[in-house]
């Protein structure tokens, strides 16, 4: 009897191994199925967006990833080629990358296949070849008000080649996926945490923004407030690319002023790997004309600071709650509801006395580009709720109407 026991527990033990992320997290305190809470900070040089998830170091943020890659030591776990998460590593192939198969010869084990997973780095355009392995994963778990306890659990990732950290942020050691992967972050989360397939992402414009993997809630200072997921300004369905694994929704139009300037249907993407948001070249030219005769008479600063086309005298455009009093912009979404930029989150602060209006052509329209990708700095003091089960996104509008910004959690832990 204590023979099969104990070859019961091996068997556990073994299982465990095989399917990483079935396993349950550690913690440095009790608790368990709980959301798990990060910092994000903004590279000042890039305009990238990082956080300390692969032990307490930084992973670039990007919502259009597939999978967690970092560098890795010399000796490290690997996964089989015929393991199912060799197969999910190879869902979606990085643009340019040769198609050489799923796997090589472990150079330890003839015998033995090793799963080659094909990280990306967009921000340089290169892809690499590395072993699909297991990395920890750190964060803190939360009540939404503090971080509680340190979490950490095993994560399946892709090893990268140290030139592959080209043009990230300096310090940081590789790419954390957000995208609509079972081998991005959130899933994984998920399924080690026991919490809902969602997260809620506040990117700062400076100090610390906040991503809350697993659901809510979310409160942001000062205390009292109530919980910033309960009062999103709107909702509108997530919709699949096939070819690709990020997050797209889809518009009725884009209105400037209130003014419709461009109808629907348009297919609008979300990204953190560009730091304004691009139209599409048909797309762009009746928005920019548009938001140049709404804001006729105002001092035009020429000419533009690059990469921009608007520039204006920041002296003489007047201040809101909402940042400069210029001409609102909304993008008209399915199911009824806008998504509105206020100069906060429209107007570009180049030097001290000019500013500029934040929108840009886009430069490589690949074939079925969307004519709209919403960058960093408009999704910056919003709150995004990507709920994977209903299938939405949820927003909340700029968070300065609120007095409050995505830097106004407390990283405190609590007692």
């Amino acid at each position: 009897m204590a023979q099969l026991i104990l070859l019961l527990a091996v068997s556990l033990s073994c299982l465990s191994a095989l399917l990483p992320w079935s396993a349950a997290a550690s913690y440095g305190g009790s608790g368990g199925g709980k959301p798990l809470v990060t910092a994000i900070t903004k590279d000042a040089a890039t305009k990238l967006y990082t956080a300390p998830l692969k032990d307490s170091r930084p992973l670039v943020l990007d919502l259009s990833g597939p999978l967690i890659w970092s560098t890795c030591p010399p000796k490290h776990p690997s996964f089989e080629c015929h393991h199912h998460v060799c197969a999910h590593a190879h869902s979606y192939h990085p643009p340019d990358c040769p198609r050489t198969g799923h796997g090589v010869a472990d150079e330890d084990d003839p015998f033995r296949c090793k799963c080659t997973a094909h990280p990306y780095n967009p921000f340089a355009r290169k892809a690499g070849s590395g072993d699909l392995t297991r990395v920890t994963v750190t964060a803190n778990d939360t009540n939404g008000k503090n971080p509680l306890h340190p979490v950490s659990f095993p994560a399946v990732a892709a090893c990268a080649p140290h030139s592959l950290l080209a043009k990230l942020p300096a310090g940081t050691v590789g790419v954390a996926g957000l995208a609509r992967s079972r081998v991005a972050l959130p899933a994984q989360v998920s399924r080690a945490q026991k919490v809902a397939n969602k997260f809620a992402l506040c990117l700062p414009s400076g100090g610390q923004g906040v991503a809350i993997f697993g659901g809510g809630p979310l409160f942001l200072l000062p205390p009292g407030r109530p919980d910033v997921t309960t009062t999103l300004a709107g909702a509108t369905p997530l919709r699949r690319n096939p070819a690709l694994p990020g997050y797209f929704i889809s518009a009725r139009g884009i209105a400037v002023n209130q003014e419709q300037v461009q109808p629907g249907p348009l297919v609008v993407g979300l990204s953190s790997r560009v730091p304004y948001t691009e139209l599409r070249a048909d797309v762009y030219g009746p928005f920019v004309k548009a938001f140049d005769r709404a804001t006729a008479g105002r001092k035009r600063v020429t000419p533009a600071a690059a990469p921009f086309e608007l520039c204006y005298d920041s002296r003489e455009l007047g201040s809101t709650r909402l940042g400069y009093a210029v001409p609102q912009v909304d993008l008209m979404l399915e199911g009824g509801t806008n998504w509105t930029v206020f100069g906060g989150n429209s107007m570009v602060q180049v030097d001290d006395n000019t500013a500029c209006f934040g929108f840009v052509r886009m430069a490589k329209e690949e074939k079925g580009a969307p004519a709209v990708v919403i960058g960093g700095f408009q999704m910056e003091n919003n709150l995004l709720v990507f709920d994977e089960e209903k299938q939405q996104l949820g927003f909340s509008s700029l968070f300065f109407g609120r007095q409050t910004t995505c830097s106004n959690f407390n990283f405190t832990l609590a007692a």
